[in-house]
C-alpha cells in the first residue's frame, strides 16, 4: 500500500469551515501568484498553475480573485513583494515528521514564527533533509465515501493509472504517480464523480500510531502551523485511533 494520511482527511474538513474562509482565500490567492511569477499566467503552459487554480477553484475562490493573483503574478498588475517558496521540516510529539510547504516574502521572520509554533506544542523544527526522506511526493485525490462504491471507483482509479485506493474516516484517498493526476482527475470527473480535491502531496512511506492524548497534541501542533499566513501546506506522518479520527471530521465539519 502506498500510504494514506489522517491529516490530510481532518484539514480538508478544516478547510470547509466558513470562518476559515477569507485565510483561506489569500492563501491560496498567493500560491496562484507565486505560480504564474514562475511559469507564466498560462495554465495550459504552467501545470503548477493549473494545480494552484484548479485548488482554488475547489473551494469556491472566485474567478475574479484567481484572475487578479495570475496578474499580479505576471506583473501586470504590479506592486507584489517578491515570494519565496521554503520547506521547512521538523518533529511533533512522538518523533512524528513534519514537512511544511511555505510562501513567505521574509524567511527569517517566518522561520522565527515556525520554530516558536514548534515549541509551543512540544515539537521542535529541524535541519533541512531531518525528515524529508520519509516521503514521497505524489498525486492525491480524495472522495466523499458516500459519493460512490469503493469497488466502482476502484476499477475507474486503476483503469487511469492509479497506484492504490484507500478509505481514511469518510474519504477514499487515492494515490498516483504525479504524472497520471490529471489523467485520473478527468477520468472520475467524466464519470460523473465529485472530488473533494485533487493536488500534489507528500506521503510518508510509514506512520506513526498514536493514542488519543498525544494524537491531540500532534493535531493542536498541525493546525497551529496551517494558521499560519505563509502556510501553504503540512504534511505529517501520524495515524489516530479510530474513534479521535471520526470525533475531529464531524467536529471541523
Amino acid at each position: 500500500m502506498s500510504g494514506h494520511s489522517h491529516w490530510s482527511s481532518i484539514k480538508h474538513k478544516k478547510g470547509a469551515a466558513d470562518a476559515k474562509r477569507g485565510k483561506i482565500f489569500s492563501k491560496l490567492a498567493k500560491a496562484i501568484t507565486s505560480a504564474a511569477r514562475q511559469g507564466g499566467g498560462n495554465p495550459e503552459m504552467n501545470i503548477k498553475l493549473q494545480y494552484a487554480i484548479d485548488k482554488a477553484k475547489a473551494e469556491n475562490v472566485p474567478k475574479d480573485n484567481i484572475e487578479r493573483a495570475i496578474l499580479k503574478g505576471t506583473g501586470e498588475l504590479g506592486g507584489d513583494s517578491e515570494l519565496f517558496e521554503c520547506i521547512y521540516e521538523g518533529y511533533g510529539s512522538n518523533g512524528v515528521a513534519i514537512m511544511i510547504e511555505i510562501l513567505t516574502d521574509n524567511k527569517n521572520r517566518t522561520a522565527s514564527e515556525i520554530r516558536k509554533i514548534f515549541e509551543r506544542f512540544g515539537g521542535n523544527l529541524g535541519e533541512p533533509g531531518c525528515v524529508s526522506w520519509m516521503f514521497q511526493k505524489k498525486g492525491m485525490i480524495t472522495v466523499n465515501v458516500d459519493g460512490i462504491e469503493e469497488d466502482r471507483l476502484m476499477t475507474f482509479v486503476l483503469d487511469a493509472g492509479g497506484e492504490d485506493l484507500q478509505v481514511v474516516g469518510d474519504e477514499y484517498q487515492i494515490t498516483c504517480d504525479t504524472k497520471d493526476l490529471n489523467n485520473i482527475k478527468n477520468t472520475l470527473q467524466r464519470e460523473g464523480i465529485n472530488l473533494v480535491s485533487a493536488e500534489i502531496s507528500m506521503i510518508p512511506n510509514s506512520f506513526i500510531e498514536l493514542n488519543e492524548t498525544t494524537g491531540r497534541k500532534v493535531i493542536s501542533l498541525a493546525e497551529a502551523l496551517e494558521n499560519h499566513d505563509d502556510v501553504q501546506n503540512v504534511y505529517a506522518n501520524f495515524e489516530l485511533p479510530k474513534d479521535l479520527l471520526e470525533q475531529l471530521q464531524v467536529s471541523k465539519s
